[in-house]
C-alpha cells in the first residue's frame, strides 16, 4: 500500500525517455500534452544538439484524473512541499493540490525516473501560465506537433518559462532558437518577457 505521506529525495538515477517513445506511450490519451523543456526546442530546431538530463511534458491540471487513470500502476511523486527537494506520491485516485505543478514519473521504485509532467492552467479554451495569469495563448496555438506526429510546446512559450532563471543550457535553447522565431513568435515573447520580466537580456536580440 502506498504511504501518502512518504517522502524521496529528489534525485536521480535518471533515463528518461525519447520524445518518440513518450508519444508511444501516450498514443491514444484523452487529454491533450505536449512534449516541453529542452526538448521541445529541439523539436523545434529540428535536429539534436545537447545532453538531456529529463524529459519534460506539459499537461492541463485540469485534466489530472484522465493523466493519474492513463499512468496506472506507475509510481508517480509530486514535487509537494513541505520538504524543499523531496516528493511525496501521487496514489491512483489521488488528487493534485492546485500548487503542485511538477510530477516525476517511473514505472516502479526500482526504476530510474523516466518522465516529468508539467501540469499548467487553462481557462476555458485559453492556456494560463502558471507563473503569470496575464499571460495566455489559445490552446489551439500552444503547440506544434513533429512531421513524425509528435506534439511539443511552441517555442517561444517554452522560452518564456527558461527565462526567468537563465542556466546555461537555457542560454544555448535560446541562441539555436532565436534566429528561428518568425515575427509572430519573436512579438508574442517580446510581449510575455515585457509583463512579467521586464528589461530581461534577450529582449534586446529579440527586438533587433
Amino acid at each position: 500500500m502506498i504511504d501518502e505521506n512518504e517522502t524521496v529525495p529528489t534525485q536521480g538515477p535518471w533515463a528518461p525517455q525519447a520524445p518518440q517513445e513518450v508519444a508511444r506511450l501516450l498514443a491514444g490519451a484523452d487529454f491533450p500534452w505536449w512534449i516541453a523543456g529542452g526538448f521541445a526546442i529541439e523539436l523545434a530546431v529540428g535536429e539534436p544538439y545537447r545532453e538531456h538530463g529529463d524529459l519534460d511534458v506539459l499537461m492541463l491540471h485540469r485534466n489530472q484524473e484522465k493523466v493519474r487513470r492513463f499512468f496506472g500502476e506507475w509510481d508517480l511523486f509530486m514535487a509537494d512541499p513541505p520538504g524543499a527537494g523531496t516528493l511525496r506520491p501521487w496514489p491512483p485516485g489521488g488528487v493534485l493540490p492546485a500548487r503542485v505543478h511538477d510530477v516525476w514519473c517511473r514505472r516502479g521504485p526500482d526504476e530510474p525516473w523516466s518522465v516529468q509532467l508539467m501540469f499548467d492552467e487553462a481557462d476555458g479554451e485559453e492556456w494560463v501560465s502558471r507563473r503569470d495569469a496575464r499571460v495566455r495563448r489559445p490552446l489551439a496555438q500552444l503547440g506544434r506537433v513533429t512531421s513524425t506526429g509528435v506534439p511539443y510546446l511552441s517555442p517561444e512559450v517554452q522560452l518564456f518559462y527558461k527565462a526567468k532563471n537563465v542556466r546555461e543550457k537555457d542560454q544555448l535553447d535560446f541562441d539555436r532558437m532565436l534566429p528561428r522565431l518568425d515575427a509572430t513568435e519573436r512579438a508574442w515573447l517580446v510581449g510575455a518577457l515585457e509583463l512579467v520580466l521586464p528589461g530581461h537580456d534577450w529582449l534586446g536580440r529579440l527586438r533587433r
